[in-house]
């Protein structure tokens, strides 16, 4: 599972439909949230959103970074007028959040919602190995972690129903609104496990006294796997970078590959001088060779994370190698480098054909492949696989240089020890 954060635009306004949806007696929130980029037409955005002329607004940044507030990042009770002043104004501006330096890009706009002071309650969900875990507090804003020793745990089992959960003891000071904040709860957790979230944080939410719910502020990450199963709730959702980091040009081209198909492409460099590189198939795999990696004490000589999946075409794969080969290539080690072409046992992603791309690019490679002493491993199953597998033996002894080939008889992971002690670092 690769947890990715999203935007609190997207958050609320996937909540906000799917409450209208489920619960539009039980749990009212109307969702009324707007997007502001470096894009934007100002009238255009109030075409689009009447309200935002209607009443106070709440502006605020939307880079998945915290703290806001207390950045002085927050713009409170202003007309559609000001808030537009306030964001040009830092529209493409760098800021620095802690120890983190970015530009900022988008801004979120939302009703200005006046509430008492002590009326803000929080409200977090994790999800863990074999259990989801709420965590619910009275008091929430920006103090809720001075006061954590407060916060009420309630786990609810994978096999379970958060019906059997009971919230009565942490909602209690809530009175006569107790019975509203635990329609609330039980939604959110469904709106939480149907909409493949990893983790969901709304601190605080107001309950207000014609019985609807407002989240000030969410905080919100899903598992990027669920994608095909929550296509209908998520919609065209965005995966934003983390605020202040900065794409290479690689990365920035397997994006774009990416775009193009419906197969999955994803390439994060964590160690350019690093000697251990994986091609791994697979969104779980590529955690798992990383894992393992990791786990027998060479995590500092990763020096990629990323995936193909999906049943890539022989082009897409063909440019992804290529990619991955260019930045493997460009300075020497005197260890030599590890190749490690890994998956597990594909269900519908073509070996042969993938491998077709693959070998293509190895081919173009050879001098630098041999002039940087680089090893070969590969492990893989699935359809033609055999095929695939024959392919790369092929091309070792083609092209002279050191390819082990393993099927799916092999452990997914036994190259990684192999290619460990072939480097003499293990």
């Amino acid at each position: 599972m690769a947890q990715k954060g999203i935007r609190e635009y997207d958050a609320k306004r996937m909540l906000a439909s799917m409450f209208q949806k489920r619960f539009p007696g039980a749990c009212r929130y109307d969702g009324k949230v707007a997007l502001w980029t470096p894009e934007t037409d100002s009238q255009e955005l109030l075409t689009q959103y009447p309200w935002l002329g209607q009443g106070p607004l709440v502006v605020k940044p939307d880079q998945l970074f915290g703290k806001r507030g207390k950045h002085g990042l927050i713009l409170l009770n202003a007309s559609f007028e000001d808030a537009g002043k306030w964001i040009r104004e830092r529209m493409n501006k760098e800021v620095t959040v802690g120890a983190t330096t970015g530009v900022l890009t988008h801004f979120l706009l939302e009703p200005f919602v006046p509430h008492e002071e002590g009326t803000e309650h929080y409200v977090a969900i994790r999800t863990q190995r074999d259990h989801d875990v709420i965590y619910l507090s009275m008091k929430g804003g920006i103090h809720v972690e001075e006061h954590w020793d407060e916060v009420c745990q309630v786990k609810v089992p994978l096999t379970g129903t958060v019906d059997q959960a009971d919230f009565s003891q942490a909602l209690l000071p809530l009175g006569n609104r107790r019975e509203s904040a635990i329609q609330f709860v039980k939604a959110l957790y469904e709106f939480f496990a149907e909409g493949g979230f990893a983790y969901l944080e709304i601190n605080p939410f107001v309950l207000l006294a014609d019985g609807a719910i407002v989240p000030l502020d969410m905080v919100a990450k899903v598992d990027d796997t669920a994608a095909f199963d929550c296509r209908g709730m998520w919609g065209n959702l965005e995966f934003p970078q983390s605020f202040g980091k900065k794409l290479t040009k690689e990365e920035e081209f397997v994006t774009w590959l990416d775009s193009q198909s419906g197969a999955s492409l994803k390439l994060t460099i964590l160690n350019p001088d690093g000697v251990i590189w994986p091609m791994v198939a697979g969104g779980g795999a590529s955690v798992i060779y990383a894992d393992t990696v990791c786990d027998l004490g060479h995590s500092e000589e990763l020096a990629v994370y990323g995936e193909y999946s999906g049943d890539p075409s022989t082009e897409l794969t063909y440019q992804y190698a290529k990619t991955l080969l260019d930045l493997m290539t460009r300075k020497p080690d005197p260890r030599g480098k590890v190749l490690l072409i890994g998956g597990g046992i594909a269900n519908f992603t073509d070996v042969a054909k993938t491998f077709t791309g693959i070998v293509q690019a190895l081919t173009e490679f050879k001098d630098k492949i041999v002039q940087h002493n680089i090893r070969i491993f590969v492990r893989r199953g699935g359809p033609n696989y055999k095929e695939g597998l024959e392919n790369m033996r092929r091309l070792g002894q083609t092209l002279g240089i050191p390819i082990e080939v393993y099927g799916p008889e092999t452990h997914m992971t036994r190259i990684v020890p192999l290619a460990l002690h072939a480097l003499k670092v293990a």
